[in-house]
């Protein structure tokens, strides 16, 4: 299993970026190669991407999410993979998110881009277009501050 971790700082207050962080069926709009993020309840999440002119999906499941803090998943059916994002304010509305995802390269095509660094480009480059899609609208497209811990969801 691969493992890319990866940070950037983003000039808005952390409520901000995390909200956006909470709108998954906007991903598309920002991150490269994803198509369709469908989000079927609190916790789960029907993935769609195009890789390397290859479509990959999966079914992912939120195990972890504490407003302004930190969302973690993990998948539980399709392509392996798992990760998380935090997100730690820094004052004067900066926020800095953190991305980390472990991901299983399967086939020698994805065996060949994980060596070649592909996943690494692939998280910085969805960072940057976060920065500058929320950058850029200054308000996120929505906003979700429940909380998942294991199987308890708790709406707010």
């Amino acid at each position: 299993m691969s493992r890319v971790e990866k940070q950037i700082v983003v000039d808005v207050p952390v409520e901000a970026a995390y909200d956006q962080w909470t709108q998954f069926e906007s991903f598309p709009s920002f991150m490269d190669g994803v198509e369709r993020v469908v989000q079927h309840d609190d916790k789960t999440l029907s993935w769609s991407v195009k890789v390397a002119g290859k479509r990959e999906e999966w079914t992912a499941e939120i195990v972890d999410q504490t407003p302004n803090t930190r969302i973690a998943w993990k998948s539980t059916q399709g392509t392996e993979n798992a990760g998380a994002v935090l997100f730690a304010p820094l004052g004067a509305g900066r926020t800095q998110v953190t991305l980390a995802i472990e991901a299983q390269p399967e086939g020698i095509i994805e065996h060949i881009g994980d060596a070649a660094g592909f996943l690494d480009r692939q998280v910085q480059g969805d960072l940057e277009r976060f920065k500058e899609f929320i950058e850029t609208r200054r308000t996120p497209t929505g906003a979700w501050q429940g909380e998942i811990h294991g199987e308890e969801v708790v709406r707010r």
